[in-house]
């Protein structure tokens, strides 16, 4: 199988799909064989292509092997996210989406108010999924609405009232499975953090709190992660250190408020104004003896399982 991606010309989103761990030219090679090779000779090209393509193929280590998610570091959020996470849920004439607003503490919502931002972008459908009830979200009839979007939208709060609410149930069950049908995932703030594996500022008593046991698991769309929010207004650039010196297998990431890393696979590409701090205990920068981070700019990719800064993909 392939993974989904998808590559810009400055005004629109093209999908494409590479093998992974494939070189660039064996991508060439895969396309130019199909259009070269006699008739004749066509079945025997297809099952050597095959072959090379199982012997190649491995599972993303880190991101979804389909789907891909949009974490947004909090604050306001420009049209070039809201627009990105759209065209990966297929437009906002075609998405289906689903608004989570359980982080923010309520017991109800008014759902037209939690989905009005959608609707202003021209999305008609789009629903409201929320409880504080584990029992609830366990049920078949909570769920029916999820098992069709082609996205998901995790609002801000305290991102400890997410897990609470939905993990290791249906619920929480269904929004992986967003990602296997090639959907997307995103969310802001506490809608960025419940993204990775490890919930930083989980602690109910406080977000000042990194590390609270009993509210250390996350939803894990992003695999072997930490992500941390605000770092820019709040000062946070550092405050990832605390989780990844204890958990040195993590990778971690503060994004700045109304900037987003968007991941395909292993890859993830930062779009919005604002700066993204990747936390990394393999490696010191040069930003001071005890601080593991260094700094990616706007239209940066990143390759996740390298932890390095890498050129734009051209397949």
């Amino acid at each position: 199988m392939g993974q989904s991606y998808y590559k810009h010309d400055g005004n629109r989103i093209f999908p494409f799909r590479i093998v992974h761990d494939v070189e660039p030219n064996m991508e060439i090679f895969m396309r130019e064989s199909r259009r070269t090779l006699r008739p004749l000779f066509l079945p025997i090209a297809i099952v050597l292509i095959s072959v090379v393509v199982s012997s190649c193929t491995t599972v993303p280590q880190y991101g979804p092997q389909n789907g891909a998610l949009v974490i947004v570091g909090g604050g306001r959020v420009g049209e070039d996210v809201w627009g990105r996470f759209l065209e990966l849920a297929g437009g906002a004439s075609e998405a289906r989406l689903i608004v989570v607003p359980t982080a923010g503490g309520r017991e109800e919502y008014d759902e037209e108010r939690v989905v009005s931002t959608w609707r202003e972008r021209g999305v008609e459908q789009v629903k409201m999924l929320h409880t504080i009830d584990p029992t609830v979200a366990n049920t078949e009839e909570f769920v029916k609405d999820l098992r069709e979007a082609t996205g998901v939208w995790f609002n801000g709060g305290r991102q400890w009232r997410l897990t609470d609410a939905y993990l290791n149930t249906l619920t929480y069950q269904e929004f992986h499975n967003v990602l296997s049908r090639d959907g997307v995932i995103g969310g802001s703030s506490a809608g960025a953090t419940i993204q990775g594996s490890y919930l930083a500022r989980g602690a109910p008593e406080g977000n000042q709190i990194m590390i609270s046991p009993g509210h250390e698991e996350s939803f894990g769309f992003l695999k072997n992660s930490a992500i941390d929010q605000h770092i820019d207004t709040r000062g946070r650039w550092t405050d990832l250190y605390e989780v990844i010196t204890t958990y040195p297998e993590l990778l971690g990431i503060g994004i700045s408020e109304g900037t987003a890393v968007v991941v395909m696979g292993d890859l993830f590409e930062v779009i919005g104004p604002g700066k993204v701090a990747i936390h990394d205990a393999r490696r010191t920068f040069a930003y001071g003896d005890t601080v593991h981070y260094s700094v990616l700019e706007p239209g940066d990719w990143f390759d996740i399982v390298s932890r390095q800064k890498i050129e734009m993909p051209e397949y």
